[in-house]
């Protein structure tokens, strides 16, 4: 049954600290009595403004889309003038017809969903609306974070589901947002109606990357930054993806130590071998290192120069892309091969 509660006075609601999970009220299932009406609680409308007239543009209809009841908004004449029947999340300003206040927020949904019927007698459509927004300290005002708007079009005799999605203005994380809900658009026709139930704020943002180019190979280390899209996404990308280890690029480090290098028979299964010429008499270290940078086999030399041959016995060696390198002190070369 409706959960109806009596008060006096119409109440100012203010943002508190709390952030809410969701859209308070969003299936409309519970109403406040407020003299000779009833508002959705947590909702402001023109109810207020128009009931001298005792004619109201926010009413309750049942059974709800689930639940037991749903908000129905219809624009109504009174008075000799039309007045579009309008609901928000907070307090309406029944002068200007805008939101005053929403409620505490600070989350970054992809989607505003719910489910509606609507209809107009004239040509001026309604429209569904979130906003997200963040209080500018310095500026002492609201900046508008992202917003999920839709004019109505056509008509929807029947409970229809919507998603609008955000299109998010900045990467700040949101404190508020506030829902709009309208029957007509600024030239309301008598009777216009937009039925709303079960609203929800879903998903959340995720994001796609743009890479610049990698820096330079320093200690063995190399580093790129990224941007991400859209604006207030969240996540970050893989690790991996803004550093790597220099080994796998196949660029010698400095001017190279050596020269003719060559690497055979590559495919191989049983034994790698490798010839080469060093500049001058030095100590070599050769290296076999899998693709996640592990060391799986070594080999270290004493003194050596001159033309060069090694072996390495890979038989017991899983299939796969390797890198083979040889280094002398802090400069490299590296050669892929691989094990089949």
């Amino acid at each position: 049954m409706k959960k109806i509660t009596s008060i006096l006075l119409i109440s100012i609601f203010v943002f508190v600290n709390t952030a809410f999970a969701q859209i308070p009220n969003s299936g409309f299932e519970t109403w406040t009595t407020v003299g000779s009406y009833s508002n959705p609680t947590s909702w402001g409308t023109m109810n207020n403004a128009t009931a001298t007239f005792s004619i109201f543009t926010a009413n309750i209809g049942t059974p709800g889309s689930p639940g037991s009841s749903y908000l129905k908004l219809t624009s109504k004449t009174i008075n000799g003038s039309l007045v579009n029947g309008i609901a928000v999340s907070g307090v309406l300003d029944s002068l200007n017809l805008k939101a005053k206040s929403g409620f505490a927020f600070n989350m970054k949904p992809q989607s505003f969903t719910g489910k509606w019927q609507h209809m107009i007698y004239g040509s001026s459509q309604g429209s569904v609306k979130a906003i997200l927004t963040k209080w500018n300290i310095g500026l002492n005002k609201r900046d508008t974070i992202a917003t999920a708007a839709q004019t109505l079009s056509g008509m929807a005799m029947s409970w229809s589901n919507f998603t609008i999605y955000f299109t998010y203005l900045s990467g700040a994380i949101p404190d508020s947002c506030i829902i709009e809900l309208k029957a007509s658009g600024s030239n309301p026709t008598n009777n216009d109606y937009l039925w709303v139930d079960n609203l929800a704020l879903s998903g959340s943002v995720t994001c796609s990357f743009l890479y610049s180019d990698w820096t330079a190979c320093s200690n063995n280390i190399q580093t790129r930054t990224y941007t991400s899209s859209p604006l207030g996404c969240s996540g970050n990308p893989p690790a991996d993806s803004t550093s790597r280890s220099c080994f796998f690029t196949g660029i010698q480090k400095q001017e190279s130590f050596l020269s003719g290098l060559v690497v055979y028979p590559n495919p191989t299964n049983e034994t790698l071998s490798m010839n080469f010429n060093l500049k001058t008499p030095q100590q070599i270290t050769i290296e076999l290192i899998d693709m996640t940078g592990n060391v799986i086999k070594q080999i270290k030399t004493g003194e050596i120069t001159g033309k060069c041959r090694y072996e390495l016995n890979i038989s017991n060696i899983s299939k796969g892309n390797y890198f083979l390198k040889v280094i002398s002190n802090d400069l490299f070369e590296v050669k892929k091969i691989i094990i089949d």
